[in-house]
């Protein structure tokens, strides 16, 4: 028996976005987008990305802000970010022009000569072992070059070799208490791939069988469904604990509930689905040469 050959194929881009709140554990997924850069109707993956801002934005009134991670400091989306007025915290990668007092500076300059007088220490677990990180960090205020929005650079030394540097219109001032909460916001962005990460294997997005562009976007909605009631409904509304326990439970995991629970639930989800020995029928019969349309408004 030999191992079936694995390889890459192209495919299409998932636009995602989860909230979530700087000392919960739990997560919103609030859209999940499926969009392709063949089709007609693309313009940029930055228009997809801003489109997809303002209609979040509106629908949550403002609330919130948007944490972005390196490849969001592009001009072409921070600028619409700031004519939107809209609170973010973007990370830098080091080769952005920002304006400090009246010189044009590249951020990583900036980031080198920042002083850094508050310290925190946290835990990381890196390949299952704990360890203890000590950070150090500190702001300078800055602008965009061509915009006159006060913004400030939050920067941080001890992640790495370089400052990881954070651009954000929130106003910062020489407060540990102040800082640290923009670093632990951005550090709930990291808790944030775990969650998308949870989505793609648990629903098996890449290994969906259907073969048409609409369908692949009409089950989109359906996959924010089924994350939304994992994620949401049995994790935090009282009268279904008692449920959500039950699909722990039927999770049968050996070794207890990970810290990252969403995995359990939607393994117990799978297992009580599964003992189900019916299937589900139609009342009247669908015509199979048509595509039920969820997007599609067209008559």
């Amino acid at each position: 028996m030999t191992a079936a050959k694995r390889s890459l194929r192209k495919g299409y881009w998932l636009l995602n976005i989860i909230a979530t709140e700087i000392k919960g554990d739990g997560m919103i997924p609030l859209t999940c987008k499926l969009y392709s850069t063949d089709a007609p109707d693309h313009k940029s993956e930055n228009r997809e990305i801003l489109d997809t801002i303002s209609m979040v934005s509106e629908a949550v009134k403002g609330r919130g802000i948007w944490v972005i991670d390196r490849g969001g400091d592009r001009k072409n989306l921070l600028v619409p970010l700031l004519e939107k007025g809209c609170r973010f915290l973007i990370r830098l990668v080091g080769n952005r022009h920002l304006i400090q007092g009246k010189n044009t500076i590249l951020a990583s300059d900036i980031a080198k000569n920042c002083s850094c007088p508050y310290r925190q220490s946290i835990v990381k677990i890196d390949g299952g072992k704990e360890r203890v990180l000590h950070l150090d960090f500190g702001f300078s205020k800055v602008r965009f070059p061509g915009r006159d929005e006060p913004l400030s650079l939050l920067v941080v030394r001890g992640f790495g070799q370089e400052p990881m540097m954070l651009l954000t219109t929130e106003p910062l001032n020489r407060s540990h208490q102040v800082l640290w909460r923009l670093v632990q916001a951005y550090m709930r962005r990291w808790a944030i791939e775990e969650s998308i990460r949870f989505i793609k294997q648990s629903y098996e997005l890449e290994d969906v069988r259907v073969l048409g562009y609409r369908s692949l976007q009409n089950l989109m909605p359906l996959v924010l469904a089924a994350t939304y009631f994992a994620a949401v409904v049995l994790d935090a509304q009282a009268k279904l604990k008692v449920m959500a326990g039950y699909v722990l439970k039927a999770a049968k995991r050996l070794f207890g509930i990970p810290d990252f629970h969403y995995y359990a639930i939607a393994d117990g989800l799978t297992s009580i689905f599964q003992r189900c020995p019916g299937r589900i029928s139609a009342r009247t019969p669908l015509d199979n040469n048509r595509q039920l349309t969820l997007l599609d408004f067209s008559p």
